[in-house]
């Protein structure tokens, strides 16, 4: 499994109806993509929920690293690079997924915390203690799914977890969800104990 962001902030007076119907119009494209494990249509909202800003920031699991890189070469990416400009594209290695008990439901909110890890911190440790308390959290009744990832080149934890309604939960960033294509949330959910990174004694 594989994480990947990517963030387009706009301006404080963009028309964020521009983006509901990009979304509405073009998110069912990847609901059928073989290797994406799931896409998020994320989005921030001025003065929506708290939000001060307005940011479009789809966030992607996938299953194949191949599919990953197809998607970026590919036509649709290069429509969005097209309109916004090419974004930096933030990206992890999976290392826990789990699915909620809302599992079945559309979910509506999602909320990502990114935790730095101290230069002499036991990753191996940290990376456990996470994925447990990702099963913990997703048996809320109001949890749809979540993963854990890490970035080994800046040394941080990536936890995001996508929720039925407004969540309750410690996140640095919480996300309206406009659309959710999971093509392959199955293949996800099977395979994540074969995922999860060793832990290092």
């Amino acid at each position: 499994m594989y994480a990947m962001q990517y963030e387009i902030d706009l301006p404080a007076d963009y028309d964020m109806a521009i983006i509901r119907e990009r979304v509405r119009s073009r998110g069912s494209l990847l609901d059928a993509l073989s290797g994406l494990g799931l896409k998020a249509y994320c989005v921030r909202e001025r003065g929506v929920h708290g939000s001060l800003v307005n940011t479009y920031a789809p966030f992607y699991l996938w299953n194949s690293t191949a599919a990953m890189s197809a998607f970026l070469s590919g036509a649709g990416f290069r429509g969005l690079c097209d309109s916004f400009g090419r974004p930096a594209v933030h990206h992890w290695l999976g290392t826990g997924f789990a699915a909620g008990a809302a599992r079945a439901s559309t979910p509506r909110f999602a909320t990502r915390r990114i935790e730095l890890l101290a230069p002499d911190a036991d990753v191996g440790l940290l990376v456990e203690r996470a994925t447990l308390a990702l099963r913990e959290q997703v048996r809320d009744d109001n949890a749809h799914s979540g993963a854990v990832a890490i970035d080994p080149h800046r040394w941080e934890l990536v936890h995001f977890t996508l929720w039925r309604e407004w969540p309750i939960a410690n996140a640095d960033v919480i996300y309206q969800v406009l659309h959710l294509s999971s093509p392959g949330f199955e293949e996800l959910s099977a395979s994540a104990d074969d995922r999860l990174m060793p832990t290092a004694r």
